[in-house]
């Protein structure tokens, strides 16, 4: 039917919203765990590996690219590897760049081609800017909502704390973006609109984008 992919700043609600969205047209999200999934059913090599976030991303500063040229470590994934006795055990993976997207561009093809499916974060609105039948959608909030919310998911009382932590989550996402999809976060071509989510309670933000996605498939 279709393929929703949710931008979103840290703090907006969007991933309560994502939840609902799946709910009510019957889709899955896209999590490690259904990442994983989707690369043993495609056959790539990289099946093992479990997810790839803002979370994993390690960034590479200036000083970083001037005395290190060539590949660099921007991802260390939780990996699953078994025995010829078919004991599991888990380590850690080192992606570059070149490896890392490559990945993630295999993995979210793969998942958009089963359909039925929303992905959120990842560069989902970069690598599948151009495929048919795909919702891009940027879920945001002012930044007391978001400050106000981190606070009660989190337990922190303070709100200074709190701040910083969405400042630097905010940071690191436009850097994961921008290196290594060459986008960036609030650039409105990528979206096919953008949700204001203080402005809707959870089920209302859904429905919004449920009907959206159904008239994007039905033209």
């Amino acid at each position: 039917m279709g393929v929703i992919t949710i931008s979103r700043q840290w703090g907006s609600g969007a991933e309560e919203i994502a939840v609902k969205v799946c709910e009510l047209l019957n889709y899955r999200y896209l999590d490690k765990y259904l990442i994983t999934q989707v690369a043993t059913e495609q056959g790539l090599t990289e099946n093992e590996l479990v997810d790839f976030t803002t979370e994993h991303y390690r960034e590479r500063n200036f000083l970083e690219r001037l005395l290190r040229p060539g590949p660099y470590v921007v991802a260390e994934l939780p990996v699953w590897t078994q025995d010829e006795s078919g004991a599991e055990t888990m380590g850690i993976k080192k992606l570059d760049e070149v490896r890392f997207v490559n990945f993630v561009r295999r993995v979210l093809l793969a998942a958009y081609q089963q359909d039925n499916v929303v992905i959120m974060g990842r560069g989902g609105q970069a690598v599948l800017q151009d495929s048919p039948g795909v919702l891009h959608v940027r879920i945001e909030a002012p930044i007391a909502t978001r400050l106000r919310r981190i606070q009660d998911r989190e337990g922190i009382l303070d709100v200074e704390k709190a701040y910083q932590m969405v400042v630097e989550r905010d940071r690191k996402t436009a850097q994961y973006l921008g290196q290594l999809f060459g986008v960036r976060t609030d650039d409105p071509s990528l979206y096919h609109f953008l949700l204001n989510s203080s402005k809707w309670k959870t089920e209302s933000a859904a429905q919004v984008i449920v009907a959206a996605v159904q008239q994007l498939v039905t033209k």
